[in-house]
C-alpha cells in the first residue's frame, strides 16, 4: 500500500479509496448536549427511506459518486467503474482499492475487469476485515458524524440535497488531511 502511495504521490498513478454507504434520517448522532432545562428533541423515523452512495475518493480530495435510492448492486458499481474509465486520465493507471464485498466478487462484475485493466485500471481488493485501509471510510464518518448539519435529517429530500451537496464539494469547502 505505501508503494502505491509513493506512486500517486510521484504522479505516476491514480489512486483511489472505492465503497459505498448509506444515508438514512436515523441520526448518527452519537451523543448531543442542550442547555439546561431545554432538551433537544429529534424526530424517529423507524420506517425510511434511504440514500445509498458509491463512490471513488483519492488521498488528492478527488471525488466520483453516484447517489441512489435503489438498491445498490453489481450492476451499480460497474456502471460507477464505467464512469471512472471516461474520466481518468488516459496517460496514467488508476489503481482501486476495495473491499471484499460480494458486489465487488460478484460474476458480473469480474466480467468487465480485463476491459477496466485495458483502460488502465486496476481493481485490487484489500485484505478481507480490514475497513481501515480503505481510506473513504474516513469520507463517509466524516460526512455522517461532522459535516451533515442537524437539520438535514427533518425530511428525506433534505438529506439527500445535504449529502450531494457535501460530496458535491469535497475537496473545496470539505476537506480530509490524510496525513
Amino acid at each position: 500500500m505505501k508503494d502505491l502511495q509513493s506512486w500517486e504521490d510521484a504522479g505516476e498513478i491514480e489512486l483511489y479509496y472505492f465503497d459505498e454507504s448509506g444515508f438514512s434520517q436515523r441520526s448518527n448522532l452519537p451523543y448531543g448536549w442542550s442547555p439546561v432545562g431545554k432538551p433537544t428533541q429529534m424526530k424517529s423515523y423507524p420506517h425510511n427511506k434511504r440514500l445509498n452512495v458509491l463512490g471513488f475518493m483519492s488521498r488528492r480530495q478527488k471525488l466520483i459518486f453516484h447517489a441512489t435510492e435503489e438498491r445498490v448492486d453489481s450492476a451499480k458499481v460497474v456502471a460507477l467503474f464505467n464512469k471512472l474509465a471516461e474520466s481518468k486520465d488516459p496517460l496514467k493507471p488508476a489503481v482501486v482499492l476495495l473491499d471484499n464485498a460480494s458486489i465487488h466478487r460478484s460474476a458480473e462484475f469480474r466480467r468487465h475487469r480485463l476491459d477496466w485493466i485495458d483502460k488502465g485500471i486496476w481493481p485490487i481488493y484489500l485484505p478481507k476485515y480490514s475497513p481501515e485501509l480503505n481510506l473513504i471510510e474516513i469520507l463517509w464518518r466524516k460526512v455522517k458524524y461532522s459535516w451533515l448539519p442537524l437539520d438535514s435529517y427533518e425530511t428525506f429530500d433534505r438529506l439527500k440535497e445535504s449529502v450531494n451537496d457535501i460530496l458535491s464539494k469535497f475537496g473545496q469547502e470539505y476537506k480530509i488531511n490524510f496525513v
